[in-house]
């Protein structure tokens, strides 16, 4: 058994894999990424990346890639007997990426790979885990290469990424609890002609069943119906193109003509999630944790979130910064709560879209344009959809201390954006390109232009900042007005930059009026925020999960 250089090994090289290696390589720790495939798959498969997964790529720099290489989306509509009953516009969607990106999944692969080459880190392919057992310290793997080389090696840590039939799921024996949704489905990634929206989702509620399109870029649409209760367990045969095309005619607006097929598939929808997404050394992530119906298309930016929260845990842990039960089991307790939501989320979407009593239909097509008729319904979907409204508020990691106003997010929400200008030079920014990196933020609000309240919040931070040293970047930010704060000048922190909340809108969000502390985690989600904040109080999150120097 060969003692490996590799911190992580990452198995699987699909988006959430490749997502994993990214960010923990930019996270510090050294990893290998294997795949039994000899080539990445040439299928579109996972169409969209949703705005909260594009805020994360962001902080990897290679979402502008993204953006460059997709099709913005301006959101759904829902039609029935030839009516549109709903429709969803994400215009207003409070995100530097407020919109939903359609690229296929082998594109998302395509440039996550690239970013990894980039930074030195190689996908290798037709390499097999054969086996895995955990030891005390490390985790020793067994590996089959493509001449049949066997390969042993033992690594800190393994990270299975390796879908839904994960072979380290399997090695840890851990169940997979679900069922399969009781109809057959056909898919086709197609060239269509017509009177069709190419900036939508577009989909038709008919009596026989539900028929769904997804612009892939200007004249190529996913297509999905379902084909109504399965005759067995086997996955139902791939459609040829005639028949999508009489579905299509049958269920559509009508007018269209598809052609030139890229990809036909029968598939079934199986609905399983593990409830630990950790067993000692070892974490499992995307499919390999949960599977759900496609509905909504949440499934791989789940994923993609899974290993974003995963990485700077895992870095802590790693360096001997962080405790590791506290912080791994954190892991596996947040991302279960918003599998668990997906899963439900996808199943009410695909249960409700795939009615087949007569008068249920009526009252959903009935009642359904009503209810999304409401603004405050419409917000919510938007920010459901988009992923912005996921939050860890009832995780082991998120607590607060806040007496005053309590705003409109609290700890465990995603950190909202805001536009800023440095109180220096009046120079135009927004809070999220201000704390890109990879470490914890704290942001100082001290409510006024009065220096004490700052000098108090910068003493504070300064013993969080010698108890726990390297761990923190600060920012101290200030409502609009004129600046002439004095803080103490021997104060480690009081060369930070000073920013001014120019609309006072994080101020509002938090209701924050009066020496606020917000310490934001690094996958930019709030931890703690105190009102008005103490030392002690902060010293006391920290413990939680973090460990003290020393010396």
């Amino acid at each position: 058994m060969q003692k490996s250089d590799t911190d992580v090994l990452v198995v699987g090289a699909g988006p959430v894999g490749l997502t994993m290696a990214a960010a923990l390589h930019q996270h510090g720790l050294t990893c290998r990424i294997i795949d039994e495939a000899a080539e990445p798959s040439d299928k579109s498969k996972a169409l969209v990346v949703w705005s909260r997964t594009l805020e994360l790529l962001d902080n990897l720099e290679v979402a502008e890639k993204f953006v460059q290489c997709g099709l913005k989306a301006r959101g759904a509509s829902v039609y029935t007997g030839g009516k549109r009953v709903v429709h969803i516009s994400i215009g207003g969607v409070e995100s530097p990426f407020g919109f939903p990106l359609m690229i296929p999944q082998n594109e998302t692969e395509r440039l996550l790979t690239a970013h990894l080459a980039q930074q030195g880190v190689a996908v290798e392919r037709s390499v097999e885990l054969v086996s895995l057992s955990e030891k005390t310290e490390a985790v020793a793997c067994a590996l089959r290469h493509a001449d049949g080389r066997e390969e042993s090696l033992t690594v800190p840590w393994v990270a299975g990424c390796d879908g839904a039939h994960s072979t380290v799921r399997h090695a840890l024996g851990v169940p997979f609890t679900g069922h399969a949704e009781p109809n057959d489905w056909m898919l086709a990634d197609v060239h269509v002609e017509g009177p069709l929206p190419n900036d939508e989702v577009a989909v038709f509620w008919h009596q026989k069943g539900v028929l769904v399109t997804f612009p892939i870029n200007r004249d190529r649409f996913r297509v999905i119906a379902d084909l109504g209760l399965a005759a067995n367990t086997d996955k139902p045969p791939d459609p040829t193109l005639a028949e999508v095309q009489t579905v299509v005619n049958e269920r559509g607006p009508g007018g269209l003509t598809l052609s030139q097929p890229i990809w036909l598939a029968g598939f079934r929808i199986n609905e399983r999630k593990v409830t630990d997404y950790r067993r000692g050394r070892v974490m499992l992530a995307g499919d390999s944790a949960h599977i759900h119906s496609p509905a909504g298309g949440q499934g791989m930016n789940t994923g993609m979130q899974d290993a974003f929260n995963l990485a700077w845990k895992l870095a802590l842990v790693h360096r001997g910064r962080g405790k590791t039960e506290a912080l791994l089991e954190s892991y596996s307790r947040e991302r279960s709560v918003v599998g668990d939501q997906v899963l439900r989320g996808a199943a009410q979407v695909t249960t409700m879209a795939t009615l087949r009593n007569p008068v249920a239909q009526y009252v959903r097509n009935h009642v359904a344009g009503i209810v999304a008729s409401f603004g405050f319904v419409q917000d919510k979907l938007k920010n459901a959809i988009c992923e912005l409204s996921i939050n860890y508020r009832q995780g082991p990691l998120s607590a607060e201390d806040w007496h005053a106003g309590k705003g409109e997010v609290a700890a465990g929400d995603r950190l909202p954006d805001a536009p800023l200008a440095s109180a220096q030079d009046g120079g135009q920014t927004t809070l999220f390109k201000t704390i890109h990196g990879t470490r914890h933020n704290l942001l100082l609000l001290p409510g006024s232009h009065d220096g004490q309240a700052l000098a108090d919040l910068v003493n504070i931070v300064d013993e969080a900042g010698r108890i726990f040293p390297d761990i923190f970047t600060v920012r101290t930010i200030l409502p609009p007005g004129p600046a002439k704060l004095e803080p103490n000048p021997n104060a480690g922190v009081s060369k930070s930059p000073v920013w001014i909340d120019t609309q006072r809108r994080l101020h509002q969000k938090l209701g924050a009026t009066d020496r606020a502390l917000i310490v934001v985690r690094p996958d930019r989600y709030i931890g703690y925020r105190a009102q008005p904040a103490e030392t002690q109080r902060l010293l006391n999150y920290l413990d939680r999960y973090l460990i003290r120097k020393t010396s």
